[in-house]
Formats: structure tokens, C-alpha cells, sequence
């Protein structure tokens, strides 16, 4: 039987547990990796972000120590998900924590059965131990986010700390909302290494994300190479916004960004956008424009000007080779053909457009997945729909996509008043454009994905997505600043049950993140809406 869920508020267990947090000085074996505390609090359970689905805390905390050990499932998985806890965890502590298939207590990562779906993972936290239980390795990797946030925040940093290195002691059982939780990067408007995506990949699972959506074409800049079309990225990827030298990523590359989200339970989801937004392929080659002129790249920041020409036969000899081998450079179901803002293509050149090119996605064994204007056309069996709409968008277009959501087609929602990451937080913010209006921390968390379209069931809603756009972001350290502290509000859309939705509760559990971000050297923005922890 379940245990009863617990959201957010004061029980008295859980005031008897943090009052005995304050009195733990129990001398346990080494080996177990419990040991003796004096007057330190852990963080309570129910302070991590997204917010678990089930919190039951109770009982003595858990103490990481010199003699703590990571024990796994002889599975090639758990290994590896074992592995990359113990490299978390070891600069900070300073300890061996050797991860092994025997033993007894420490923290343990266990496979079996159970309701925990694909991605969902049980925790339990006592004094001889951490138990992870998930059905597969992604739940695993997910209950070590959790693992991550309930050790002081001091545990992010890449040099040892003084501890001590509690975990509350009870049980969180945890299964995410929507089976799409992404974030976009785009990679085109300027270009970031394949170190720095790393690094955004990072950012982003800590919070959950299980899809990475990679924009790798634009008027700007080609960002992947094609062996049979080689142009498109050593001229089409020779620019960027405001002249910069652009850049694209080698088939090597793109495949170690693949493996590196995959090693983070990531799975990557590269856009070609098309028929619009293709400058860069059509200033790489003459025979894709309609007049057989291939026009100047393009490195200003307008929108909706460029399109393939949709009568020609070698556009879609072009796509299909597009696709061919970028499909066969991604083990992920999903590939992204783009479709908005085609202001420049006719509409019934758009749809002849759409018909023909998503019976190619699907050929090459891909799910098709286009920006909400794909509802306007036919979309493909299967197809989803990502809806970036602002709540002042026509009822007509808002019916469009409700009408392909009641006709099976999946939606994600990526409201570009709430959910884009480079809007704005104010009119006083350096970075970021302010076209969709100004996206203050609460106005991006409080909305439901579940409600948010008129007519649109919540069968249809397959998940949320948080784009990044940079037109004016050229550096890490930017695409810091506008995340945070907003990435993590549209992860708990995505992660944790509509019940636990609270802006009050919420924006306290936030500012508790603040440490853990200064730790990783994240600067971010300190919004007044927020009730942010002093610095240290």
C-alpha cells in the first residue's frame, strides 16, 4: 500500500523528525557508512525541485562517510549510473566511495520491478543507508538527482568541504507527469561547442529533463555536417548573429554530444527547421532557390524572409538526404523539421511541403515533431506539435492546434510568453528579447501544461519544453543567467503531479536551490519574487 502523500506543509512526524535531527549521535559500523553527528540539520524531503510525487519522511538520517560505499546491481546500467554518482560526490567529501557489487549498507542503486514506470524511482533513507529503486537505469539516474539535492549544497564544489553529508531519513516515491520534459538549445543563431552544450546538458539534468532539442539550422547559421550537401556547413555554417565566425559540429562531434546525453539519460532531438528559417541552406547552394540565385548569408536577427522553393524536385532530394544522415547519427525516435514562422512560402505550398517531407522523417524510422504551425497542414499519424504560442495568439490558430489535438496529434507546450528562456525577466534585463513580453520567475511556473489550451484534451499534452534562443546569447555563462532560475520551474511542470502546484510553497523550495547554484558556479538572477537566502 502506498504511503499517504505528504505536500508541502508541517506534519507532526515530520516535526518530531527535524527535532531529532538536532539530537542523532549514533555510532554506527563503518562499513555501512554511518557515523556519529552533532547538531547538524539535514534538508527535509520535501524541499527538492521538481517536488516528488510522495514524501513520507521519518526516522534518523543517513551519514555519508570515509567508509561509505556505492553498491550496484550487476547490470551494465546500474554500474554506470553508480559510477557517475561517485564522481558527483567524491572532489567535495574527499572520499574513495568505491562502487561495487557487494556489501551492506551505504548507498545502494537496485533494479527491480515495481510502479515506477520508465523513469520513476523510490528512495529510502534511513541510518544504515540510501536505497535507490527504479525499474531501469533512468529512474536510477533520476533518484540520483534527488540523491544530489538532499546533500548540502556544498557538495557541488570540485574541491573538499567540511561536511557533514546527511540525507533525512524516510521515503520519497517519485514518477514524472509527462513523459516530454525538454530543453532546447539553439545552436544556430550563435554557435557553442560541443563542451559548452555538455555543460548546458548538465545544468539541465539535474532537474529532470529527458530531451534535448538541439536547433541546428537556421537563416543564420548551419550548424551539422552533411556529407552529401558538405556546403551547408563550411559555408552555411561559416556566420552567426552579428558577424562572428559561426561554426558547425563534425559528425564525431555531434555523435559525442549524443553519447554524452545519453550518458545523462538525455535523449537528443535535432531540429532541421524548414521550409522557412533556411538562409544559410540556400546561401550554401543556388539550386535550392526558386530563381537559382543563392542570396548573401544572413547575420541580422529578422524572421520569416527565406524558403526553400517547394517546386522543385531537388528540395526534397535535399531533405531526404538531410535526414538520411542525420537520422542515422540519432538513436533517439524524434527528429524536429521546424515549420514555423514560413511567412514567406505560400499556405498550400506549405502543406504540399509537409506531405511530402513527413513520409520521408518517417522512412528513416523518425517520429515527426514541428512548431504548432504543422497543425495548419496535415500532420503525419503520430506527429507532435510544439505549441509556442503567447496568450495573445488568435483563437483562430489556438483552434487549429486544439483541432489536431482532438485528432490524436501530441502536443508539447512551450508558451513563449512563460516558457522561453531568452525572453526578458524585466524591461531592465541586459540580456534576452522582449517580443513575447517580459517572463518573470512566477509567470513562467504558474500555469498548467494539463489546462493551458482552450479545447485541447489533457490526454493530448505529451509534455512541456523550455526553449533557449540566442540571438542575443553568445556564451555559458548567458545562457546561465537567463536559466536561472526559470529552467527549473518548467522542469517541475513536467515532473511532479498537478496537486503539488503551488507558487507560495514553490518559490521557498526555489530560493533553497540559490547554494547549490553558487556552488556550480551558476549566476543567476536574483528576482524580487523570490525569498532568496543571504550570501555567504
Amino acid at each position: 500500500m502506498r504511503p499517504r502523500r505528504r505536500h508541502h506543509r508541517t506534519t507532526p512526524r515530520l516535526a518530531r523528525l527535524l527535532s531529532s535531527l538536532l539530537l542523532v549521535a549514533v555510532a554506527c559500523a563503518v562499513t555501512t557508512g554511518a557515523a556519529p553527528t552533532t547538531g547538524a540539520a539535514a534538508t527535509p524531503l520535501d524541499r527538492v525541485v521538481p517536488a516528488p510525487a510522495s514524501v513520507d519522511p521519518g526516522g534518523a538520517p543517513y551519514r555519508v562517510t570515509g567508509g561509505t560505499r556505492i553498491r550496484v546491481d550487476d547490470a551494465r546500467g546500474a554500474r554506470q549510473v553508480g559510477d557517475y554518482l561517485a564522481d558527483l560526490l567524491r572532489p567535495a567529501t574527499g572520499y574513495r566511495l568505491p562502487v561495487t557489487t557487494h556489501g551492506h549498507g551505504g548507498i545502494r542503486l537496485r533494479l527491480a520491478n515495481g510502479p515506477y514506470g520508465d523513469e520513476g524511482y523510490r528512495l529510502d533513507s534511513g541510518r544504515d543507508g540510501v536505497t535507490i529503486t527504479a525499474r531501469g537505469t533512468a529512474g536510477l539516474f533520476h533518484g540520483v538527482q534527488t540523491l544530489r539535492q538532499l546533500l548540502p549544497a556544498a557538495v557541488e564544489k570540485d574541491s573538499a568541504q567540511p561536511g557533514p553529508w546527511l540525507v533525512a531519513g524516510g521515503t520519497i516515491e517519485d514518477t514524472p507527469r509527462y513523459a516530454w520534459r525538454g530543453a532546447m538549445l539553439d545552436v544556430s543563431r550563435h554557435f557553442f561547442t560541443v563542451d559548452e552544450v555538455k555543460r548546458y546538458i548538465d545544468r539541465i539534468a539535474l532537474y529532470k529533463y529527458n530531451k534535448l532539442h538541439l536547433h541546428l539550422s537556421d537563416d543564420q547559421g548551419w550548424r551539422i555536417a552533411v556529407d552529401s550537401w558538405p556546403r551547408l556547413a563550411t559555408y552555411g555554417g561559416s556566420t552567426e548573429v552579428g558577424g562572428g565566425p559561426g561554426g558547425h559540429y563534425t559528425k564525431a562531434d555531434y555523435r559525442e554530444i549524443v553519447r554524452y546525453a545519453a550518458s545523462r539519460h538525455l535523449e537528443v532531438v535535432p531540429e532541421i527547421d524548414m521550409p522557412g528559417h533556411t538562409n544559410a541552406a540556400l546561401a550554401s547552394y543556388a539550386e535550392l532557390n526558386c530563381d537559382g540565385v543563392a542570396p548573401p548569408p544572413y547575420t541580422g536577427t529578422e524572421v520569416g524572409f527565406s524558403s526553400l522553393c517547394v517546386d522543385k524536385e531537388v528540395t526534397y532530394d535535399f531533405v531526404e538526404d538531410v535526414v538520411r544522415e542525420l537520422a542515422a547519427l540519432t538513436p533517439g525516435r524524434h527528429l524536429h523539421i521546424g515549420g514555423d514562422e514560413a511567412h514567406s512560402t505560400p499556405h498550400e505550398d506549405f502543406v504540399a511541403f509537409m506531405d511530402r517531407v513527413q513520409p520521408i522523417v518517417a522512412e528513416y524510422g523518425k517520429t515527426v515533431v514541428g512548431w504548432h504551425q504543422l497543425a495548419s497542414a496535415r500532420p503525419a499519424e503520430g506527429a507532435l506539435v510544439q505549441y509556442w504560442g503567447l496568450d495573445r495568439t488568435s483563437d483562430a490558430e489556438k483552434a487549429r492546434v486544439a483541432e489536431a489535438a482532438r485528432n490524436g496529434t501530441g502536443l508539447i507546450l512551450s508558451p513563449a510568453d512563460r516558457a522561453y528562456l531568452d525572453m526578458k525577466y524585466t524591461e531592465d534585463t541586459p540580456l534576452g528579447l522582449s517580443w513575447a513580453g517580459y517572463v518573470e520567475v512566477r509567470r513562467s511556473y504558474d500555469w498548467d501544461p494539463a489546462a493551458y489550451l482552450p479545447g485541447v484534451p489533457a490526454s493530448a499534452v505529451r509534455g512541456v519544453e523550455a526553449p533557449m534562443w540566442t540571438e542575443t546569447l553568445e556564451d555559458p555563462d548567458q545562457l546561465d543567467f537567463m536559466a536561472f532560475p526559470r529552467l527549473p520551474g518548467v522542469a517541475e511542470l513536467g515532473w511532479s503531479p498537478a496537486s503539488t502546484h503551488d507558487w507560495d510553497t514553490y518559490k521557498v523550495r526555489l530560493a533553497a536551490q540559490a547554494p547549490r547554484w553558487e556552488a556550480l558556479g551558476i549566476g543567476y538572477y536574483r528576482s524580487p519574487q523570490v525569498p532568496w537566502p543571504a550570501r555567504g
